[in-house]
């Protein structure tokens, strides 16, 4: 295996099942989980294959709290050695629940807050109330030391609600703040239009990258790869390991990939091309040896003026919003307003 290109990061949609009806859900959620899904005795088999090379797992949804399995597939995770991180949208979280959790050695509860007001959240969220469970949910793991993070989506709605959103995270005394700039793919697909704008997209991220000196909280942008540039223009520090690690812009089939709930391998939650199916080979072949994966991890493979870019390997622009536009997965990022040097000096 080259060292260079490790899953450090693996994402694991263990189920569609959720209790809300997001606007913006890669996975357009259902009610009821499947009969597809991997079974619990499939799921360690798999875990014992990513934990051969892997580091951090992330048991999402849906709402990964509706497997009723959820803490055993956690625990044997653990056991193995892997960091296990729950992502839920926090609203049927209880003492129970939460303590099961810490008996299972879950390390980091992701909460999903895309709005500062109850009706901005609930009207994204699609359900009433769904912001005050949330909160009540965050209440408990304060209470029950349990670390969390807040994770926001931005979208034209909410973004000028994101100073607010930090701060309320910090009130709440969160481990970190994740921001995660909308990609138009899945449930999202609905949402075209509602993408702020390229200039916009720059702005914030240059605001949320002077926004970490005033914070005594974690910040990290997500599916924002020029935030890197950003960051390495600016001279600001890179974090290699660890639950919010900043080390690079893409990181799809790179550092990162996205398991279904069926089983098939994505370079990301976003970009629904598939590099195999853990039911058919080992995770850790599909990792080492889709041709995916390798075109990805191949800077000079880039299109456009990502191709030209200085900060090509670097940043490597979003994949998923340049598969979203053009049905090429290596074309040019569309929301990036920078110019490379070598299109500088064409002009």
């Amino acid at each position: 295996m080259n060292k260079k290109y490790r899953p450090m990061l693996v994402a694991w949609e263990l189920t569609r099942a959720c209790n809300l009806k997001c606007s913006h859900c890669r996975a357009s959620s259902i009610d009821n989980p499947e009969q597809d899904e991997l079974t619990t005795k499939q799921a360690k088999e798999v875990i014992n294959e990513i934990a051969e090379i892997g580091n951090i797992l992330i048991l999402t949804g849906g709402e990964p709290l509706m497997r009723n399995d959820i803490y055993k597939i956690a625990e044997y995770a653990n056991k193995k050695e892997l960091r296990v991180v729950l992502a839920t949208n926090g609203t049927t979280l209880d003492k129970t629940k939460t303590q099961k959790m810490i008996d299972a050695g879950i390390q980091r509860v992701s909460i999903s807050i895309d709005g500062a007001t109850p009706k901005s959240h609930d009207n994204f969220r699609g359900i009433e109330g769904a912001y005050q469970q949330a909160l009540d949910g965050i209440e408990i793991l304060q209470k029950m030391k349990m670390p969390f993070q807040i994770n926001t989506t931005i979208t034209k709605q909410n973004v000028d609600e994101l100073p607010e959103l930090i701060e309320m995270a910090e009130q709440n005394n969160a481990t970190a703040h994740h921001i995660f700039m909308l990609v138009p793919t899945g449930r999202g697909e609905n949402l075209k239009g509602n993408e702020i704008t390229p200039k916009k997209y720059e702005e914030i991220l240059e605001w949320f990258y002077n926004k970490e000196t005033e914070v005594n909280m974690e910040l990290k942008a997500t599916c924002a790869p020029h935030y890197y540039r950003i960051l390495s223009q600016k001279g600001g520090k890179f974090k290699k390991k660890g639950l919010d690690m900043k080390t690079g812009g893409c990181l799809g089939g790179k550092m990162f990939c996205f398991i279904s709930r069926t089983g098939e391998v994505y370079p990301c939650g976003y970009l629904p091309l598939t590099a195999g199916n853990v039911l058919e080979q080992k995770f850790t072949k599909i990792w080492n040896q889709s041709t995916l994966f390798k075109n990805l991890r191949n800077p000079n493979k880039l299109k456009g003026k990502c191709g030209e870019c200085e900060y090509k390997k670097l940043c490597g622009g979003c994949r998923a919003r340049a598969y979203a536009k053009t049905k090429n997965y290596l074309s040019e990022e569309p929301y990036c307003i920078h110019q490379p040097k070598k299109t500088k000096n064409k002009t």
